[in-house]
């Protein structure tokens, strides 16, 4: 006899929360997020279907599998995730969990999800971050991000958060971690984009004009 499991179905999409690494691809065209465990192979957008990360030909989330969408169900969970070393320079997320989902004690494993906002923490130096730069690692066709900020640029491949927040689409809202939305702004450009744009652009000029500073130092001399 098979076992059934209990079917659930909410009048709105249940929330959920995750933590991931920002990624821009290669050709600097689509930015989405990649995970911290078993699916950190496949980045995915912020409207995406999960696919079975071990390749099998099965629709995620299976229930023999370990294959699907992960979250928590509250962003506590979460954010305890981010203590650890190798998780540091990741973005908290607030998801939407659609389609079929398998609900555990402390979370969710699910076939479709949307990203509503992802929480961006300070810089490694411990500014607030205004940018999200280049983090030296990546995937295949992908750039991983980190935040960082303005002094910290310098000439690495970055983009501001109200940048990502557009190049990802979808309605995402990027957030710093004092919770100001920098993001999916209704009209125009607000205060808090327009000061981290102006912040990411004088620490690329500041980069390149000391660069211009050393070519002269080290050019011919009457």
């Amino acid at each position: 006899m098979r076992l059934r499991l209990p079917e659930e179905r909410p009048t709105e999409p249940p929330t959920g929360y995750k933590i991931a690494h920002p990624v821009l691809s290669q050709d600097g065209t689509r930015a989405g997020f990649t995970g911290v465990s078993l699916g950190g192979a496949m980045p995915y957008g912020v409207l995406d279907e999960a696919r079975c990360a071990y390749g099998l030909r099965h629709r995620a989330p299976h229930r023999r599998c370990d294959c699907g969408f992960h979250c928590v169900h509250d962003s506590a969970t979460a954010e305890a995730m981010l203590c650890t070393a190798e998780h540091r320079a990741a973005v908290l997320l607030e998801v939407s969990v659609l389609g079929t989902y398998i609900r555990f004690e402390q979370g969710f494993r699910y076939a479709r999800q949307r990203v509503r906002s992802a929480t961006v923490g300070p810089c490694a130096c411990g500014a607030v971050a205004a940018a999200l730069a280049d983090a030296g690692w990546g995937r295949p066709g992908w750039r991983a991000l980190a935040a960082a900020c303005a002094g910290c640029v310098r000439g690495r491949t970055s983009l501001s958060l109200a940048g990502f927040a557009r190049l990802a689409g979808d309605g995402l809202r990027v957030r710093v971690g004092s919770g100001a939305v920098v993001g999916d702004l209704p009209a125009g450009l607000g205060v808090s984009e327009l000061v981290a744009e102006a912040a990411l652009l004088q620490a690329r000029l500041d980069w390149f004009q000391s660069q211009l500073a050393r070519l002269d130092e080290g050019g011919p001399r009457g």
